[in-house]
């Protein structure tokens, strides 16, 4: 595997499907004292996937790195700083085949995109997940994320029924 920067003039604009499995889903609702979070098993284990685009026009200047098997993309990872708060981004971490997963893509990944942020002198990495995807948030903290919040209504507005809800996780860099 080659991790190396991916070219904006050749993947922008390109659409992809990101998949996922998920055996549960974190249960986040409002309390007095903030938010309470319990992990709830699916009766079955579950596909869930969702369509986005490389290089996405929302960005600010986004960089992009691939983990690549000779010229197959297996990976990659997508981000940006936001200006007005001095964080960067990862807008996109993934995967893209089932087979690669848990033999350290991701984490190669995380290396180069973490590099990017401290060169761009980002005080903090920040990321969204959603609380279906168990994997992601256990990847996420093995890399030292933490959750900073949520969004109960990010996708849409029944977000919480679908077992869908918006995480934010960061990771201070300064």
């Amino acid at each position: 595997m080659e991790i190396r920067p991916l070219d904006r003039e050749i993947y922008a604009g390109k659409t992809f499907t990101a998949c996922y499995r998920t055996n549960g889903y974190y249960e986040i609702r409002p309390s007095e004292t903030g938010f309470q979070m319990d992990y709830v098993p699916f009766a079955e284990p579950t596909e869930r996937s969702f369509d986005d685009v490389f290089f996405g026009e929302w960005l600010e200047d986004p960089i992009a790195f691939g983990a690549f098997e000779g010229e197959k993309l297996i990976g990659y990872v997508e981000g940006s700083m936001e200006g007005w708060n001095n964080r960067f981004r990862i807008s996109n971490i993934c995967v893209l085949d089932f087979s690669e997963r848990s033999r350290g893509v991701g984490t190669a990944l995380m290396k180069p995109i973490e590099r990017a942020a401290e060169d761009a002198g980002a005080r903090m990495l920040i990321l969204e997940t959603q609380s279906c995807n168990e994997n992601a948030i256990a990847f996420y903290k093995k890399n030292g994320f933490e959750i900073v919040g949520f969004d109960l209504y990010a996708y849409s507005n029944d977000d919480p029924e679908r077992h869908e809800v918006r995480i934010e996780m960061g990771k201070k860099l300064h």
